[in-house]
């Protein structure tokens, strides 16, 4: 397990903890009461960290590297039931955007999102989660898929932004991505966007426009990250942690200004602590939404998604 700066108290009462185990197994000593009282310090530790995150601590949460990308999420809650699906029938495969259908209980998914990868060499063949303009084509070619066969969507996202070397501008990203965001606004079919990670500008909402919005606790979504933010401002990335207040990025904050519809809570410590229950939790999410949305007919679907974004960042003085 990695460690961020500020779970260091963390890491010290976990290694407590472990050699008092240790200790226990070799001497045969009953080590139980010193292990339930470092055991409560450590959940009391874990709580009053999570009550005084800042911003730019929810972004490093956001990023932390045992934190679980979007192929976990799928295979878990789809228990192995993934048919990956590739190509965007122009150029080639993108492996920075996956998707293909999958069983979530009952209730056939197509499941569309990015994907960062997990170690160097995974990374770079992932692009880093930064798509090109011939991911965000297969994303919207598996979209109209299901469409064609009235399955709903769901997209987790997770990436610093779209992929912005020349060849993809060449490609046309900037076409691609405004292509999407049309297209899923009058998509017929149930459309659930998930922030499980970062949320970077157009590489977020090329895939990020649905009738549900939903971050994760220790996620954030903005036009900007909060280095390049402070990058332009200020010629400089020291000053990243207040640009990451400014941009008011944070779930709480995407709540509390409606441009999300729900916070989805994530375990003590964050989702890399336990992903299991995060898998579940967001499985359960998403079949609680996808029961609401399917009582409503197509034509309504469409009306309340485009009001909702059309509504966004309207101000009547």
């Amino acid at each position: 397990m990695e460690y961020l700066d500020f779970e260091i108290p963390v890491k010290e009462l976990e290694a407590q903890i472990e050699k008092a185990k240790i200790l226990q197994q070799e001497s045969d000593t009953d080590m139980s009461k010193n292990i339930d009282e470092l055991t409560a310090r450590l959940v009391k530790t874990r709580k009053d960290i999570s009550k005084k995150l800042t911003a730019w601590q929810r972004v490093q949460l956001s990023r932390h590297p045992n934190r679980p990308y979007t192929l976990s999420y799928i295979n878990a809650m789809t228990e192995g039931n993934f048919l990956e699906l590739f190509g965007d029938r122009g150029v080639k495969d993108d492996k920075a955007m996956i998707g293909g259908w999958g069983m979530l209980g009952k209730e056939s998914v197509m499941f569309i999102g990015q994907q960062k990868g997990v170690n160097t060499k995974m990374r770079q063949y992932r692009n880093f989660g930064m798509a090109n303009p011939e991911g965000y084509r297969k994303a919207l070619r598996l979209m109209k898929m299901a469409e064609k066969f009235n399955k709903p969507v769901v997209a987790l996202i997770d990436t610093p932004g779209a992929f912005p070397g020349l060849e993809a501008e060449e490609r046309g990203q900037g076409e691609a991505i405004a292509r999407n965001i049309m297209e899923m606004a009058r998509l017929k079919v149930p459309i659930i966007c998930i922030i499980i990670g970062e949320g970077a500008s157009g590489g977020a909402i090329g895939i990020g426009v649905g009738d549900r919005v939903l971050m994760l606790e220790n996620t954030w979504y903005s036009v900007i990250s909060p280095e390049s933010c402070s990058s332009i401002l200020w010629r400089s990335w020291d000053y990243k942690e207040v640009a990451a207040e400014a941009l008011k990025l944070t779930a709480k904050d995407m709540l509390k200004n409606k441009l999300i519809d729900g916070v989805i809570s994530e375990p003590l410590g964050g989702a890399h602590v336990n992903p299991i229950e995060m898998f579940e939790t967001v499985r359960k999410t998403i079949l609680s939404e996808l029961r609401k949305l399917k009582k409503l007919p197509p034509e309504k679907l469409v009306e309340q998604r485009i009001n909702k974004f059309c509504e966004m960042g309207v101000f009547n003085g």
